[in-house]
């Protein structure tokens, strides 16, 4: 049986502070990472702090490292993940910092991210795109505007067309200032997937191969509840 972990997530601080109960182990890493992935999706900007949890397990701590993976071209950018020093070993570098709350760090800016909570209606996808053109006009990206319009009007319509749940939209600004990320987070765990080619005569099912046109990488990321379907724009980029 998986080891029982209790997880709950403390907003008192400008940042989460997930505090743990129980024993973290291999049975239990795909729940820590689940918990953890969904903080991310949900409270942005993402600094977590993981407190109380007793691991037997050393090998365990790579579950941040799969977190600090999966979320690095999340529009949020890489969460600051702090685990207690007492749990050291060489993970330094990697996309998170071990400290106690002693050295916990500030939370991201939020000038570099934009969001917008949408249902899946008509004009969703018109809501997304005003909200990119707002973003590259505030950012000085107007290079990106088209290209992050199609993705970000593909995400929004699929989520509309096949999850059919509310969905929030984030839209922040590459760390090099030429690159936008875009994520779309429902609460469906239907994954989007590619059909192969599509007649020439047939109305939709090209939303995928127009992301994969005009974006430098996207990908899926599958949570608990949903899933965050996330891209990055560059300039000029085709594929």
């Amino acid at each position: 049986m998986p080891t029982d972990v209790h997880f709950l997530v403390a907003d008192d601080e400008p940042y989460a502070v997930v505090q743990l109960q129980g024993v973290l182990d291999q049975r239990s890493a795909e729940a820590l990472r689940g918990a953890l992935l969904s903080v991310v999706a949900d409270r942005t900007p993402a600094v977590i702090e993981v407190t109380g949890p007793r691991i037997d397990d050393p090998t365990v701590l790579s579950t941040f490292q799969e977190v600090a993976r999966e979320t690095a071209d999340w529009p949020s950018r890489q969460p600051m993940i702090s685990v207690p020093l007492a749990f050291a070993g060489p993970w330094e570098g990697v996309g998170f910092r071990l400290a106690d709350r002693a050295d916990r760090p500030p939370p991201h800016s939020a000038d570099s991210l934009l969001r917008a909570d949408l249902e899946p209606v008509t004009g969703a996808a018109r809501r997304a795109r005003e909200l990119v053109t707002e973003a590259c006009a505030r950012w000085e990206q107007p290079a990106v505007a088209g290209p992050a319009c199609i993705v970000v009007t593909e995400l929004v319509n699929n989520v509309v067309a096949h999850a059919d749940t509310s969905m929030t939209v984030l839209v922040g600004r590459g760390v090099d200032g030429d690159t936008l990320h875009l994520s779309v987070r429902d609460w469906s765990t239907a994954v989007p997937v590619y059909a192969g080619p599509v007649p020439t005569t047939a109305y939709g099912g090209r939303g995928l191969l127009l992301i994969q046109a005009v974006a430098l990488r996207w990908g899926v990321t599958d949570l608990p509840d949903g899933k965050v379907v996330w891209s990055v724009v560059a300039p000029d980029y085709t594929d």
